[in-house]
């Protein structure tokens, strides 16, 4: 055993400065978080409360297991958009009887539960979660459909939706609508495709157009519930499968249903016999320093997530910038990279080339815990071959077929984020703490690049340079980048899954893990060709 010790002193001035910072995040972040909770706003809460109607989250609480976990994914999704916090839907994971499942509820508190762009966005990527890692999908139905202002924007991508039901039906992955409202128009196909379907007396209303559409279509007069109600179609259409008495009724159903699954995990079972780590999970808070130019030892964040604080280190004397070893999250086998100086050199990138192969060998998931400044500069390191050893470390990360889970704790830079697996490379999931920064590259040295290129520009047309223009186009895209780096805004385009507490790093990576494994690892029988 290789139990990882601790240098973090709480009593230096240091770890309370970086504790103080973050817990100013984080309260930051509550407030956020606080606002996509709060769905459309008192006003519209109370009024669907006094119709006797639950909110999504109140849904998905009695759905789950008691006691048990959920998962939530996205919930700033929208942030910094004109579209309310949580783009009007909830999604995460969550254990249904006993079975992990993905579920994803409509907010019909916001607009009617209607769609906008962020909401397909979410949901999409809800719908991705559960393809690749195997997990029943169960929709929790009440929405009017497409935002129509803002149709143009999901009216033609809105149709994966229905692809993706289809397609997690024909993978053997059980899709389940519990339809609490309106299921219209785009929206009907949903329960139409999905494999289970329980609406509810006097309250579903599933139609591909409702009674104002088709009298101006075709002169026919109609009401709701003879036209697409829960009772026609449990006894006429066939479309309901299962008729509930009310929500509660609708939910237990929807438990029933899942019991009956035979649902069964593939992938590897956790060990029996799981330790918590050695040292304090809240001493997390002061690990990462306010100025991410500072570095820290990704190894106090590794020792206070990994089962007994045990890490068997892999190559612990070569490219020492990049920390590789072996451990246990929740009893699963992880291999974890993680940035300790920030810049990958040639050593680090092939040793992460290795050590991906490696765990590919071995079908073991991968854990990316990212502070990188990108891959190193430089006359000499060109000369090295740089380009080529980043090659190979990205050419490993994109062709490993086991699951990789990625947190950004500081920095997470230029190609540097692509070598650490970052969203473009398809993690099963990516979070974010709230500390964490990403871009091409920092503020201070985009304003720099360009200042430098007007500057030659300048002299090479012969003309002065106006230093005092220059000095504000360089406070004006410092800030810019400062803006559109932070894990709130990119939280909000969906770059991650969420930005989380570092005290639940070790939980939500242990529910990952567990998610990942509901499906078979398998590593990559090959990869592209390396530049040696």
């Amino acid at each position: 055993m290789s139990i990882l010790t601790t240098r973090i002193d709480r009593a230096s001035a240091e770890y309370a400065a970086a504790s103080e910072t973050m817990t100013a995040k984080l309260t930051e972040l509550d407030g956020e978080h606080a606002k996509a909770l709060a769905g459309g706003g008192d006003k519209y809460v109370a009024r669907h409360h006094a119709r006797g109607k639950l909110l999504p989250r109140e849904r998905i609480e009695l759905l789950l297991d008691p006691d048990s976990p959920f998962l939530e994914l996205s919930p700033l999704a929208a942030w910094g958009t004109e579209f309310p916090v949580g783009a009007s839907v909830v999604t995460g994971i969550g254990v249904v009887e006993g079975v992990e499942c993905v579920i994803v509820a409509n907010d019909p508190t916001v607009r009617g539960g209607t769609s906008n762009p962020w909401t397909l966005r979410k949901s999409l990527r809800a719908n991705d979660i559960a393809m690749q890692n195997r997990l029943p999908l169960i929709s929790l139905v009440e929405s009017g459909g497409a935002d129509l202002p803002t149709q143009k924007e999901v009216f033609i991508p809105g149709g994966r939706l229905f692809r993706d039901l289809t397609r997690l039906s024909a993978a053997g992955i059980p899709t389940i609508a519990l339809v609490f409202g309106n299921s219209t128009a785009g929206g009907a196909y949903i329960p139409g495709m999905s494999d289970h379907v329980v609406m509810i007396e006097q309250r579903s209303k599933v139609f591909l157009a409702g009674p104002p559409l088709v009298k101006m279509a075709t002169g026919e007069e109609s009401d709701d519930e003879t036209l697409g109600g829960a009772e026609m179609h449990a006894r006429t259409s066939g479309l309901a499968d299962h008729l509930a008495v009310d929500e509660h009724d609708a939910l237990r159903i929807g438990r029933d249903i899942v019991r009956r699954l035979n649902w069964r995990k593939k992938g590897p079972v956790p060990s029996p016999v799981v330790r918590e780590p050695r040292h304090d999970p809240d001493e997390l808070l002061g690990i990462v320093p306010e100025d991410l130019r500072t570095p820290f030892d990704p190894r106090e964040v590794i020792a206070r997530v990994v089962d007994d604080s045990d890490f068997d280190e892999f190559k612990p004397l070569y490219g020492s910038s990049l920390v590789t070893g072996w451990a246990q999250v929740h009893g699963f086998p992880v291999g974890i990279l993680a940035n300790a100086r920030g810049v990958l050199f040639n050593e680090e990138s092939q040793k992460a080339t290795q050590f991906i192969q490696l765990a590919n060998r071995a079908d073991t998931p991968l854990l990316f815990l990212h502070n990188t400044t990108g891959y190193m500069v430089g006359r000499e390191y060109e000369e090295r071959g740089m380009i080529k050893h980043g090659a190979m470390m990205i050419n490993a990360v994109s062709n490993s077929t086991v699951p990789h889970i990625s947190i950004l704790l500081g920095a997470s830079y230029g190609a540097g984020h692509y070598g650490m697996c970052g969203r473009a490379y398809d993690p099963r999931f990516l979070f974010a703490w709230p500390s964490a920064k990403s871009a091409v590259m920092g503020g201070a040295q985009l304003a720099g690049v360009v200042s430098i290129v007007g500057r030659a520009a300048a002299e090479a047309r012969g003309q002065a340079f106006d230093e005092a223009a220059d000095e504000a186009m360089r406070a004006a895209i410092e800030n810019q980048i400062e803006a559109e780096s932070l894990p709130m805004f990119l939280s909000g385009r969906l770059y991650d899954d969420g930005v989380i507490d570092p005290r639940d790093t070790r939980t939500v990576v242990g529910m990952c893990l567990s998610a990942v494994a509901t499906t078979p690892i398998e590593g990559a029988e090959g990869f592209g060709v390396f530049r040696m």
